[in-house]
């Protein structure tokens, strides 16, 4: 049936953080005509990152760092990372296009930087912009891959989210890329089983009050709302009281696709339940924006795509910087281990989220506890030192024994101990670490004064347990297409970044999630174009 539209574009992108911009700068490199949509200002999760993308294979920025590394070789670390959740011909093509993929974002004003970071960290200095983001220095991966630095930070002082992001979005308006922010796509338009537009509400032509007042309210949402969930309830009730109040609808025709990057479902407590019953989403910190709700992901459904590894979250739990807590231990509520401490975050949270009461602790002991405090000025940034103050003077319990420290922590003494023993003797014979710890970061825990320090879920402002969604809308990996139950492709309707499954949908480290948000937004914009093209011949 004829439609009436208010606007038209080759391309729709609708949202536009690190997945969408990628997406729109691919689509205009294709020749297309392409709007994007964002509910808010643009963004997303991706400006309030720390900007760090996983890229390897041999970087420019790797080389210039002196860092020897292949494709084979991040692929297999990669491999054992990421698993099924992609199949081994997209994997492969992941790492091969990684070194193109940092030149392309450095090509659209995205900086990088050589400067190798030293030691092991969650998140490096000002001084550092390349560093281990995943557990390549771990246990049983060493076995499988030399160790190699790919986290790659964007150069800027703080948290580089923003220098990842306002780059790409600087790049795309002077490519073309027309942007309308302050506006919600609340439905696809179908026609003869392929989309051809979208249904929004648009506050574009508000008062220019009305818009600053949005982008004001917005602002405070996402930073400093994502440490505090009441405070973005409330900028979140008044930002819908400005959308009922000075929206309209409108209608938008896609010629050739619709690109879905909304990101995931983290900031939408009732879908995680759903989908992750029992997962302690209340006790973590929920790392992205309020768009972060699953609205990409219930649109593609609306269209009859299909979703897969919605169970998927991942929580992270860092103990470095400083690097001396990799030698600590790492015990739940029973006294029992729980991880190769040296892994990644993710590694230990997703222990802890298992763990009884996801309660835990790291048993330090004297030695290793001024190991620590000398390290601390040089190796933290002042969020991590806050942090670290509120973990040594509020979740702290010391004593002159192993047990009685279990005792006042409320851990089980007699299970500690065994674990503390069992240790001490692995290392005093030369046995090899149950979990597979390197031994050139075991230490054994012999001097008084013992300290337990609780790294379990706590309050989200003073020690957050960050998280976020990984599953999402299953795609076509080598177009990016949302897919139906039956596995074929929906025609016209694309999806990218954290709403669609991708390369980290089975485990986190750094940066992976950004590096998939470029590697499939790009995917996807061109593909878009692609099919339209194909629909022409046809």
């Amino acid at each position: 049936m004829a439609q009436d539209w208010d606007t038209t574009a080759d391309v729709v992108v609708v949202g536009f953080g690190g997945a969408g911009a990628a997406a729109a700068l691919a689509a205009r490199e294709a020749g297309a005509d392409v709007l994007a949509l964002d509910r808010y200002l643009g963004g997303g999760a991706t400006n309030l990152s720390g900007g760090i993308v996983y890229a390897g294979g041999g970087t420019r920025i790797q080389r210039a760092a002196g860092v020897d590394d292949d494709v084979e070789n991040m692929l297999a670390y990669l491999r054992l990372e990421v698993g099924d959740a992609v199949s081994e011909e997209t994997l492969r093509r992941f790492c091969e296009q990684s070194p193109a993929m940092i030149d392309w974002l450095m090509d659209h004003g995205v900086p990088f930087d050589p400067s190798l970071c030293p030691f092991k960290t969650s998140y490096p200095t000002d001084d550092y912009y390349l560093y281990f983001s995943g557990s390549e220095n771990s246990g049983g991966f060493r076995e499988a891959a030399a160790p190699r630095q790919r986290g790659h930070r964007a150069h800027g002082p703080g948290v580089s989210g923003k220098k990842l992001y306002g780059p790409l979005a600087a790049s795309a308006a002077a490519h073309g890329v027309r942007v309308c922010t302050g506006t919600r796509v609340t439905g696809l338009i179908v026609e003869d089983g392929r989309v051809v537009g979208v249904e929004a509400r648009t506050i574009e032509n508000a008062p220019a009050a009305v818009r600053r007042r949005f982008a004001v309210l917005t602002r405070i949402s996402a930073k400093p709302g994502v440490y505090h969930q009441g405070l973005r309830a409330t900028m979140q009730r008044l930002l819908d009281r400005i959308e009922r109040r000075h929206g309209r609808p409108i209608r938008i025709r896609a010629r050739s696709g619709v690109v879905l990057s909304t990101g995931g479902f983290i900031a939408n407590g009732a879908m995680v339940g759903e989908h992750a019953p029992g997962y302690p989403w209340s006790q973590g910190l929920p790392l992205g924006t309020a768009g972060d709700d699953g609205s990409g992901i219930r649109l593609g459904v609306s269209a009859g795509g299909a979703t897969d590894r919605m169970d998927s979250l991942s929580n992270w739990r860092f103990i470095a910087p400083p690097s001396g807590y990799l030698g600590a231990l790492a015990v739940d509520a029973d006294g029992h281990r729980m991880v190769d401490e040296s892994r990644y975050g993710a590694a230990l949270g997703a222990a802890i989220a298992d763990a009884p009461g996801h309660r835990a602790w790291l048993l330090v002991d004297a030695d290793l506890a001024a190991r620590v405090r000398a390290q601390i000025g040089e190796q933290t940034v002042w969020f991590q030192r806050l942090q670290l103050e509120r973990l040594l003077r509020i979740g702290s319990v010391s004593a002159p024994t192993v047990e009685e420290a279990a005792r006042r922590a409320g851990v089980d003494p007699a299970g500690l101990r065994r674990t503390v023993d069992a240790h001490n003797e692995a290392i005093a014979q030369g046995l090899p670490d149950p979990f597979g710890k390197p031994d050139d970061l075991r230490l054994p825990a012999t001097k008084a004064p013992f300290t337990l320090l609780d790294i379990s879920f706590t309050d989200r402002m003073t020690y957050p347990m960050p998280m976020l969604t990984l599953g999402g809308l299953a795609v076509d990996e080598d177009s990016g297409a949302v897919r139906t139950n039956a596995g074929t492709a929906i025609p016209g309707l694309f999806a990218a970044g954290r709403t669609a499954v991708g390369i980290c949908s089975n485990s986190y480290v750094s940066g992976l999630s950004l590096a998939d948000c470029i590697f499939s937004g790009r995917r996807a914009g061109a593909a878009a174009v692609a099919s339209s093209d194909a629909l022409d011949e046809a």
